[in-house]
């Protein structure tokens, strides 16, 4: 990506936004802005990109669409309204750029996420209309055709026009619920990236950027937080899973930890747990943090995280939650422990290949070793990409032999 797609890309969530404010229609808005998108593609080379490139995409933009109002014929009294709305806007904020304001791109966020909306909609909206992903890359983002993803966006939007879902931040009443939806999404949209860690660097790095926006936006709300936090955490261990194959979280190189992620997740956690309002994602943050805290596997404080799991089952009792603590409960009761709690979640989470994964650890760990290769193999047929198949299967074939050391921990995961 150069210089100028990505300036763009980062402009074009502020300019969709605004200009749906502005002419209340999501088409004709990113219409607009892929034509300032065509524009910039020959000015910026030449005249060099402008310090405020979401003002410019925004000025061409709107010159745009108010052409094309104009131009038809049952909008002219439309534009005649635009017009008269423009000139009291530009009065009344006069240092702002054509009407930019910084709780449009909120707006938009809510209503590409709104429940009216399929979550897979939800997510190639949000990727499309904040995020500035062209339909194909969205499409390659999700392994779906590109006609498949284009059929999708025309859905999402024509769901919102014949619902007439409101371009607004949700009431006090409404906000909790529309914002849990908001962050999932983007937490759907970072793990899409989490499969092939090298070549959807790009999903997870929007997934990041669209978080700090945000929590930007919304500075007061810790959930926001914690979810930057989280995506924070996972991603500084990239580096030591990346390459060939899956290493686990007890065989990481962490040298190749990124330390200036930490520290920056690590900083947010702290702002999290200060202001005593802790949810789902900031527990989850929080229990990547104490992961990154410790220098080896062996001193990772594993009370501190069942204690974290215990806060996090109790307001998200999730069959995948308690699989995750059960996990981090073999560390510090043993694998008999673990493999009672896993047992207790098996029939929810059959199809769940990690299920199958982590009983197979624990019963290796405790010596029973067909069962033990039973499960692997279940959980090879069940793994979802190419490198866990191949992992998993491994460790169905060799590591029952005698002298190998039994496997401490699943792939490494984030919990949910």
């Amino acid at each position: 990506m150069n210089e100028v797609e990505r300036a763009f890309r980062e402009a074009h969530g502020r300019a969709v936004a605004t200009l749906v404010r502005v002419f209340g229609d999501i088409s004709l808005a990113e219409d607009a802005v892929q034509d300032a998108f065509v524009a910039a593609l020959d000015r910026w080379p030449r005249d060099g990109i402008p310090d405020n490139p979401a003002g410019w995409i925004v000025t061409i933009a709107r010159n745009r669409a108010t052409d094309v109002v104009r131009r038809n014929e049952r909008g002219r009294e439309l534009y005649r309204q635009l017009a008269a709305a423009a000139a009291s806007e530009l009065a009344a904020h006069p240092g702002e750029d054509l009407g930019l304001r910084r709780d449009d791109q909120l707006r938009l966020i809510f209503t590409c996420c709104h429940p009216a909306i399929r979550v897979e909609h939800q997510v190639a909206l949000t990727l499309r209309l904040i995020g500035g992903l062209s339909p194909s890359e969205v499409a390659r983002a999700f392994v779906v055709s590109e006609a498949t993803m284009a059929k999708r966006l025309v859905r999402a939007k024509y769901k919102i026009k014949a619902a007439n879902i409101p371009y607004r931040v949700p009431s006090d009443a409404e906000l909790p619920a529309r914002l849990r939806a908001v962050l999932s999404v983007l937490y759907l949209i970072y793990n899409a990236g989490a499969d092939d860690r090298e070549a959807r660097a790009d999903l997870r790095r929007e997934a990041i950027r669209l978080t700090r926006v945000l929590v930007a936006l919304m500075p007061d709300e810790p959930e926001a937080l914690g979810l930057l936090a989280l995506m924070l955490l996972c991603e500084s261990r990239v580096p030591a899973r990346s390459g060939s194959g899956i290493v686990l979280l007890h065989d990481q190189d962490r040298s190749l930890w990124d330390r200036t992620l930490i520290a920056d997740g690590h900083r947010l956690v702290l702002a999290c747990i200060r202001r005593g309002r802790m949810g789902p994602f900031q527990l989850q943050a929080a229990i990547h943090g104490v992961h990154c805290a410790a220098v080896t596997f062996d001193v990772t404080d594993w009370p501190a995280i069942v204690r974290l799991y215990d806060r996090l089952v109790a307001i998200m009792p999730t069959p995948v939650v308690v699989l995750n603590r059960a996990i981090a409960v073999a560390e510090t009761e043993g694998p008999a422990t673990a493999l009672v709690l896993l047992d207790g979640v098996a029939d929810d989470l059959d199809g769940y290949h990690l299920l199958h994964a982590s009983r197979a650890a624990m019963l290796e760990r405790l010596g029973r070793t067909a069962e033990a290769a039973e499960a692997y193999a279940r959980a090879a047929e069940l793994a979802p990409t190419e490198p866990e198949l191949e992992f998993l299967a491994s460790r169905r074939d060799e590591n029952i032999t005698a002298g190998r050391p039994a496997t401490r921990q699943a792939i490494d995961q984030t919990p949910m």
